[in-house]
């Protein structure tokens, strides 16, 4: 089955914080769409997107959604060099694109999601779930501890244009971000990146998306060496020979030495990830993304098509 991997680049032009997509027949070697530009541009908010989700609705449509937010010039603007900054007045919005075949895209919309009394709006995932609806969950700091730490909230929509109220998904003791939720036989698994006790990455499970969440030791075990704040951005596929790949955002250098490092695991039950690079490969350094798995047709379509001739938002 093929897989569309849709990401951001770790570049110091304004390029890189928008939409770019990659195709693999294995989920484990990869390839550029549109010769490794961005296949969709942000107009609209910060005009930079990063942390992209991509979800299959079962009324057809695609849907891509972004955290609104351009380190690129927003860093050194109206962010003055500080990332505290941002967490507190970043954007409460998260920007969308819609298709019904994933190469002709809507324009950008934005979609309010934060509250007033919310921070920055990071990393949305959504999971579809069997009735037809979304959960959409992100993490926010919240005016109410001072925006000392991000928490996990989550709201459920059908048409991501009206939401239920924001509730909260999971916290901790301590900062937390980076939420990805998968479903393994009936249980629900969710990965995200924890600022101490331990740095990294930990992953949960459920008996429902919406939790109590309890932490799963195996993966503890299997990730030790990993805890060291260097990965973030967790994203999971289960390939066709029924493991699971887990990708984590490596961020322990600066530059283009960014980007996925790929882990394997035989289920999400016994979490034995092993770190893998030698089975995969990429052609430049994803940042922050989801994969989705897609048909042949789909997989044809997207290579086949002149991203560049249809010029969907960009900005040239």
């Amino acid at each position: 089955m093929p897989y569309l991997f849709v990401h951001f680049r770790e570049k110091a032009t304004p390029d890189g914080e928008q939409v770019y997509f990659g195709l693999s027949r294995d989920a484990f070697h990869w390839e550029a769409v549109n010769d490794g530009r961005p296949v969709l541009w942000a107009l609209y908010g910060d005009k930079g997107v990063r942390d992209h989700t991509i979800a299959r609705g079962a009324d057809g449509k695609f849907r891509i959604l972004s955290t609104d937010l351009c380190l690129c010039y927003g860093m050194r603007d109206q962010y003055h060099g500080s990332w505290e900054e941002i967490s507190v007045k970043g954007s409460h919005d998260l920007a969308l694109w819609e298709s019904p075949d994933l190469v002709h895209w809507t324009e950008q919309r934005m979609v309010r999601v934060g509250t007033d009394r919310m921070g920055c709006c990071w990393a949305p995932d959504v999971l579809a779930c069997p009735d037809g609806s979304f959960l959409l969950h992100w993490s926010s700091p919240v005016a109410d501890d001072g925006y000392t730490k991000k928490r996990i909230f989550c709201r459920r929509t059908r048409d991501f244009v009206t939401f239920s109220d924001a509730e909260l998904l999971y916290e901790k003791e301590d900062d937390i971000i980076d939420s990805a939720m998968y479903e393994e036989d009936g249980v629900y698994y969710l990965f995200v990146k924890s600022g101490k006790n331990p740095c990294g990455i930990i992953l949960l499970r459920a008996d429902a998306p919406t939790g109590p969440f309890t932490r799963v030791p195996a993966f503890d075990e299997a990730m030790r060496d990993y805890h060291n704040g260097l990965y973030e951005a967790p994203t999971a596929v289960r390939a066709e020979d029924g493991r699971w790949c887990l990708f984590l955002d490596y961020y322990g250098v600066r530059g283009a030495g960014q980007g996925y490092v790929p882990f394997v695991a035989d289920s999400l039950r016994e979490a034995n990830f092993r770190r893998s690079d030698a089975s995969f490969s990429f052609p430049y350094g994803f940042k922050h993304g989801t994969i989705l798995k897609i048909t042949q047709e789909e997989y044809d379509r997207i290579r086949s098509f002149d991203f560049a001739a249809a010029e969907q938002g960009s900005p040239c």
